[in-house]
């Protein structure tokens, strides 16, 4: 996991992608009153909330601020309560040589999936996908309690969670993947993980059947389906909302060999009881 915290410990929050609206200012505030509960201080990024457009900061000044707490011997883990459409934009701007020579963990989700995956493929450093924003929401009490636990090293269940495989019985190799849409936005660049041997991990936020195809055909184009040891499903919110029909599962058949082992968890994604899952480390998933 990295670096296990202490009561009193500096985190950083950050926000690598879309910026916070200003109307979410109190929100921002009692994620700092949740965090203080649990005896984590939060350390925030002068770049948090939008400036006029989309983003709170240039690629360049957000990516500066990372570093910033990366560089921060005090800061013992960073934290992003982002996601929407631009953290792919910083990756150029990062010093993957200081991310590789430290021990602190990245967290964050959706299109943080560029982040995690490009620190991964330069540094073969794991980082967590998982949205600390959960500890403030439906499933609260539960997150705190399993995220304080994970952090001051007690306990793993933030990171376990349940799953049945749809195909196959086992696989294991470095879990790679996330958000469907914004790691494919890493394809062809130097940010892209390696896949042969790998555990593929798949959820997403929105999109229907047409972008599901769309997306597993250019994972079968660029020779995914072909490279890895499994797949590992999380959940799909707005198919599994709108009950679309094929399934993910069903497409998902049309594109892979029969041999291939798939698992699917309703634990892993967009949802607020969602679990953390490490990329860039090795997993074991097998059948009960």
């Amino acid at each position: 996991m990295g670096i296990v915290m202490k009561p009193g410990d500096k985190i950083g929050i950050v926000c690598c992608s879309n910026g916070w609206d200003r109307e979410r200012e109190a929100k921002l505030r009692y994620l700092e009153e949740i965090l203080l509960g649990i005896n984590l201080i939060p350390v925030f990024s002068p770049y948090i909330f939008e400036r006029g457009s989309v983003e709170s900061g240039s690629a360049m000044e957000r990516a500066q601020a990372l570093m910033d707490f990366y560089r921060d011997d005090a800061v013992k883990g960073i934290f992003d309560i982002s996601g929407g459409d631009i953290a792919n934009g910083v990756l150029p701007y990062l010093d993957y040589e200081t991310i590789a020579e430290s021990n602190k963990k990245f967290w964050g989700y959706s299109d943080l999936t560029t982040i995690i995956n490009a620190i991964y493929a330069k540094t073969e450093k794991a980082s967590a996908l998982y949205q600390i924003c959960n500890l403030m929401y439906e499933h609260a009490e539960e997150q705190q309690e399993n995220f304080r636990n994970a952090v001051f090293g007690n306990s793993e269940e933030l990171f376990q969670f349940p799953f049945e495989f749809v195909q196959g019985n086992a696989m294991e190799g470095i879990v790679v993947g996330g958000n469907i849409r914004c790691f494919l936005k890493l394809a062809g660049t130097e940010y892209f993980p390696k896949l042969a041997d790998q555990i593929l991990l798949l959820e997403s936020l929105g999109g229907t059947a047409p972008q599901m195809l769309t997306y597993f055909s250019q994972l079968q184009q660029l020779g995914a389906f072909e490279q890895v040891r499994g797949i590992l499903l999380g959940t799909f919110s707005q198919m599994e909302r709108e009950k679309c029909r094929p399934d993910v599962w069903t497409m998902l058949q049309g594109f892979v060999r029969p041999e291939l082992p798939v698992a699917r968890t309703a634990f892993v994604g967009h949802g607020t009881d969602s679990r953390a899952v490490l990329v860039g480390e090795y997993g074991e998933f097998s059948r009960k």
